[in-house]
């Protein structure tokens, strides 16, 4: 619509969800649940598609080396591991494009059960490799792998209790307004956390047990996890992480 001065005047509220839609990279549309769209298409909207690629080849890498051997009491590791990962990559996805506060609730129930599913899945994993290494009399922290392995155990349970309290139990953060503030910050950190993980499974290629016996390709390793991130990153809202 124009004014009486022939300049065309815009909806300031119209304007607003714009801003907030805004992706990173790409149109607010690219990052941004539909109405009418069922909470599964965020899984796929986007660059989405090339998240899932990534993070499937990825799984099926480690799965495949793993059940291509004869399966031992460290394989559950690796398995679970990557179960984890590609759970929690899940619970990212299933909410980066909600905007409304319906999609919001229910995207953020549904992020819920896959992190929690996730958080398990990995939490059993360490279970694993601690029982292996005490049965085997075997040192910790000897590599890469390892050493960023504690780091993101350390880091997933700290993000999974901050999210918990501060949608569930805002009153443990003072009240909701105080909960809120800190919600960029969850989701800052969910990212770095992710970026940590994917490194991990990179970094365990580097160790013996791989090098000798699974002969996973780091460069494999490496394009799955870019590829998960390229489809990842280009749909954070530069609003949810409070850049605009």
């Amino acid at each position: 619509m124009a004014s009486a001065t022939g300049i065309p005047q815009t909806n300031p509220s119209s304007m607003d969800r714009i801003g907030e839609d805004e992706p990173l990279l790409g149109r607010a549309g690219d990052a941004s649940q539909q109405q009418g769209k069922p909470l599964p298409w965020n899984l796929v909207l986007g660059t989405g598609t090339v998240a899932q690629a990534g993070i499937w080849i990825l799984t099926a890498i480690v799965w495949s080396a793993i059940f291509s051997h004869d399966l031992i009491l460290f394989s559950a590791h690796p398995l679970l591991n990557s179960a984890g990962i590609l759970l929690l990559t899940q619970g990212i996805l299933i909410l980066q494009p909600t905007h409304t506060a319906q999609q919001k609730r229910h995207g953020t129930y549904v992020h819920f059960g896959f992190n929690q599913l996730g958080v398990i899945a990995l939490i059993a994993g360490l279970i694993v490799i601690e029982i292996n290494k005490a049965r085997g009399g075997l040192d910790h922290f000897e590599s890469t792998h390892a050493v960023l392995g504690i780091i993101t155990y350390v880091l997933i349970i700290i993000q999974a209790i901050v999210g918990f309290t501060q949608y569930f139990t805002p009153g443990l953060w003072g009240s909701v307004d105080s909960a809120k503030k800190i919600y960029k910050y969850h989701r800052m950190s969910g990212y770095l956390v992710l970026v940590l993980a994917l490194a991990t499974v990179a970094a365990a290629t580097q160790t013996g047990y791989n090098l000798f016996v699974l002969h996973i390709q780091l460069w494999a390793v490496l394009v799955a996890a870019i590829l998960t991130l390229i489809g990842v990153f280009p749909r954070i809202k530069k609003q949810k992480l409070g850049l605009s």
